[in-house]
Order: C-alpha cells, then sequence, then structure tokens
C-alpha cells in the first residue's frame, strides 16, 4: 500500500487541534506518521498535542508561518502521499481512503482535495477546489452554497485548498524550487494557488473527489473583522496575489484578460486608498522580491508541458 504522512501547522489552535487528531487517527486508511509544526503557540496547543503519543513534534522558536511550517514537515516525511491539513479541519472516516483510489488510479494527478463544509450540519459548503477567474481572483469553488448535490461528481479542477490537500511526493518533487514546495516568500495565503497554478503548468492535475468529506471551522476571513488580523498578515494575503502572477502567468493572455484585470485593480486600489492605505506600503516588499521572484518564473516556465490554450482553459468567468 501506498504510505500516506500527514501534517499540520499549528499556531494557537488549542480550541481545535484534538478534534482535528482523532479525525486523522481514525481513518480507515493507514497513516504512516503525523508531523504536528508548531509555530511558537502560547496557548494549550503544545499541551494538548503532547499527550498524543504518536506524534512527531517540531517546536518552532519562531513563526515560520504556513508555507514554512509544512516545508519543514515535507522534508523530515518519506511517504508516497502527504496530507496537508488545516488545525481546523475534521475529516471523515474515509477521506484519505478515497482520495487514494483515485490518486493511485490516474497518476497524473498531482493533488487532489475532497468536499469540504463549513457547516456540515447545516450544509453549506466551504470548497469543493479553487477555481480561477479571468481577473486571476481564485475563489473556493461553491463557497458559502447549500450543499444540494451540485458538486457531487469528481471534476478536474484548477487547484485545491490547502486546508485538507493530498500532494503526490513525485509531484512535489518535481515542481519545488530550491528545496521548497511551498513558497516561503508567501509566509500564509494563497501558497496553494500558487502551487496549484505551478503544478499545472508543469503538466500536473488537480482533482476534486466527493466521496471525501471534511468539516472547515475557517480562519480569520469568517470569524474575524478585518481590523482585528495583524497588518502583517493582511499585506501578505494581499500581495501574494501579484506573487502569483509574476510567478506563473502569461503575457499574452494576460494582455487578452487586461480589460477584467483593470477593472479589478481599480476596484482594489480604490478599496486600499478609503479604507486600508497601510496595506499598499506591501509594495516595498514586492520590488525586494522581484528579482527572486522572476528566477522562480524562469525556471516554471522552462519546465512547463502544457499549452497556453490548455493552462487559461481554466480561467473562467469575469469577476
Amino acid at each position: 500500500m501506498p504510505k500516506v504522512s500527514v501534517q499540520i501547522v499549528t499556531y494557537n489552535s488549542g480550541k481545535d487541534i484534538k478534534k482535528c487528531l482523532d479525525s486523522v487517527f481514525s481513518q480507515s486508511y493507514p497513516i504512516q506518521e503525523v508531523t504536528i509544526i508548531d509555530n511558537q503557540s502560547s496557548d494549550k496547543t503544545l499541551q494538548i498535542v503532547e499527550v498524543f503519543n504518536n506524534i512527531k513534534l517540531i517546536k518552532n522558536d519562531y513563526n515560520n508561518g504556513f508555507a514554512g511550517g509544512h516545508n519543514q514537515g515535507i522534508c523530515i516525511s518519506k511517504s508516497d502521499y502527504i496530507l496537508v491539513l488545516n488545525p481546523d479541519v475534521r475529516l471523515s472516516k474515509d477521506y484519505m481512503k478515497n482520495i487514494i483510489s483515485v490518486m493511485e488510479y490516474d497518476t497524473e494527478i498531482g493533488m487532489a482535495t475532497g468536499k469540504l463544509y463549513r457547516d456540515i450540519d447545516m450544509k453549506i459548503l466551504d470548497s469543493a477546489g479553487i477555481i480561477i477567474k479571468k481577473n486571476r481572483r481564485a475563489f473556493d469553488r461553491g463557497s458559502g452554497e447549500i450543499d444540494r448535490g451540485q458538486y457531487d461528481y469528481s471534476k478536474e479542477i484548477f487547484g485545491v485548498s490547502g486546508a485538507a490537500a493530498v500532494y503526490r511526493r513525485e509531484m512535489i518533487k518535481d515542481i519545488s524550487y530550491q528545496g521548497q514546495f511551498f513558497d516561503e516568500s508567501f509566509f500564509a495565503y494563497k501558497e496553494d494557488i500558487d502551487v496549484s497554478w505551478r503544478a499545472l503548468l508543469l503538466g500536473w492535475k488537480s482533482q476534486y473527489i466527493p466521496d471525501s468529506i471534511a468539516e472547515h471551522g475557517r480562519g480569520w476571513q469568517e470569524e474575524k473583522k478585518r481590523s482585528q488580523v495583524p497588518l502583517y498578515i493582511r499585506q501578505k494575503s494581499y500581495i501574494n496575489r501579484y506573487y502569483c502572477i509574476l510567478k506563473n502567468d502569461q503575457l499574452s493572455y494576460f494582455a487578452l484578460h487586461l480589460p477584467f484585470i483593470i477593472a479589478y485593480e481599480i476596484a482594489s486600489f480604490t478599496y486600499a486608498i478609503l479604507r486600508e492605505r497601510k496595506l499598499l506600503l506591501v509594495w516595498k516588499s514586492f520590488i525586494r522580491e522581484y528579482k527572486h521572484m522572476f528566477e522562480k518564473r524562469k525556471m516554471i516556465q522552462l519546465n512547463r508541458k502544457k499549452t497556453n490554450k490548455q493552462i487559461y482553459s481554466y480561467f473562467k468567468g469575469m469577476w
């Protein structure tokens, strides 16, 4: 049987982590190892995790972010598949079994995810994979919708949410750059979009598998006002969209979709000027990172395996 490992990056995740781990250890598919990468939690996260004696625990003495934390876990694991899991996700018992069976059948699938609910009792969906629009905004497919069976079919999609994503080891090795699978310049937010786009360019498929069910508690977007979120995190969420474009986009299709992109940029810039001017300070870091990002772009474009027509068939809708 293919070996599977699970890794979770925690940061003050005490209210969620036990239920998450209970669901991991209840999987019908055997899990080879579970790794927790803790980014200097100050709540009871570590006390809860340390009760489990079958977990590999990495205690960071600084916050290494989602991307850096998961890269640490990837480096020390040796499994055929890795489930990257958020601490506020609870898996159904056959989540891994159903995904692995599909990925083993089609070796071109590099990543897969299941049907994630925001509220499983109320049938409110959280994610059925990631879609992307012509204005380069990426969304969780079905987010906030009532599940009426509209996503009950398996489908090849643009990408998968990093909340409960299964990645093939072979793909991880293929698309990593300088030992980084998740680009650590992203720190947190939209790193899963970057991975999905990069993998698509390099010839890998992303698959949505509705028989795999999970519940995702969600993070700051749903539970907090933006003013309660640290400025640094809001800035990273804002600028990472542009890193994705710089690394992965094609000039010809960028120009083709320019009217939709400009419309969104006007709306985004107007909001920032009127409501969050400090967001725009992060463009300084974009200038500093530009050369490094362009080096990553050259690697991606040099190794790309799909045509523009194949790639941009996933870019649908205007807004």
